[in-house]
């Protein structure tokens, strides 16, 4: 493994990040335990903003970008992984502190990985990828909430034909649950239909200041946006519902009152994807596996090659991007 291999890296160009390709040997790459061979990363919304110098993702350079991958242990010093191992891994500070997955191979930490799911090979963990995974942890903590109702007011997705929405759909269908989509792309319904949504709602009625407190809406909800959307979302909620956030598409405030929380016991549960404990990872990893359709990631993902990712990190970003892009590294 003396070869060269092809990685996309963020720069500093003059004083600001710069995507740009670059060759790398095994003796680039950090001084961590374990070395992957990646067969597939993803791109994510935090991943188009890195490439595309729209957000200041890398907080050293140079970086190689990328947050998810799946692949295969190639050496390890670590006695939990072996050569031959197949594994996923997903945030860890990847492409912000620590070397990213857009490369053929990468060092990485023992305790960032998980074994790859059964149900799932490399190119259907990647189409998972973060997106789903955070999906995944977004249900398994309103569940655990308890209050969200089968029957009655359904459960709000906003950012529902985003990778986090799709699969969020998904899953909750899956789990019997009515689900409402938000979006503003009307020519994604068929799509969000086609997953299991049972109705729709205009991204811009929700993007509007609202009232503090409003009509009852929502069991609870899954919100990727932030921002007026989540403080919108937090007013139309049922009594002693939650909303799991995990986004800020629509910006980092929270333009809302105290009123949902102290009038109706409303919960606002924060998701963090990159820290999360392994035990929360592998259950999260188990939900997907026991619920999603692996017939529905074929209409949720697309493989697109390494060499186009400039190209799809400013699509992503504008919103152009609908359900997941799988990263063929090697192409």
């Amino acid at each position: 493994m003396t070869e060269p291999f092809r990685a996309l890296m963020i720069v500093d160009h003059e004083g600001k990040p710069k995507a740009e390709f670059r060759e790398l040997t095994l003796a680039d790459l950090p001084d961590h335990d374990v070395l992957v061979e990646i067969a597939f990363s993803t791109l994510n919304y935090k991943d188009g903003l890195a490439v595309s110098g729209k957000g200041r993702i890398a907080r050293r350079l140079p970086m190689v970008a990328g947050v998810d991958f799946a692949g295969t242990v190639v050496e390890s010093r670590s006695p939990e992984w072996q050569p031959g191992d197949k594994v996923v891994g997903n945030g860890w500070g990847m492409s912000e502190t620590e070397w990213g997955a857009y490369s053929l191979y990468q060092r990485v930490k023992p305790e960032w990985l998980i074994r790859l799911p059964e149900a799932f090979d490399f190119k259907q963990a990647m189409a998972i990828g973060t997106a789903g995974y955070t999906a995944a942890l977004c249900v398994d903590a309103l569940e655990d909430w308890g209050r969200i109702a089968k029957k009655d007011l359904p459960v709000l997705v906003t950012g529902a034909a985003g990778g986090v929405g799709s699969t969020a759909i998904s899953l909750l269908a899956a789990k019997g649950y009515a689900v409402t989509a938000s979006t503003g792309r009307p020519e994604t319904h068929d799509y969000l239909t086609g997953l299991g949504a049972t109705g729709f709602i205009e991204r811009a009625s929700l993007a509007e200041k609202g009232k503090p407190l409003d009509k009852e809406r929502w069991s609870g909800a899954v919100d990727t946006v932030g921002s007026t959307t989540l403080a919108n979302v937090l007013a139309q909620t049922a009594y002693g519902g939650a909303v799991a956030a995990c986004g800020l598409a629509g910006g980092m405030d929270l333009p809302a009152t105290v009123a949902p929380h102290i009038l109706r016991g409303v919960t606002l549960i924060g998701i963090d994807s990159v820290m999360t404990p392994r035990d929360k990872r592998e259950r999260a990893w188990a939900t997907l596996s026991g619920h999603l359709d692996k017939a529905q990631l074929e209409t949720i993902a697309h493989v697109e090659p390494l060499s186009d990712l400039p190209r799809l990190a400013e699509e992503i970003v504008a919103g152009q991007v609908r359900g997941r892009v799988i990263i063929d590294v090697r192409a």
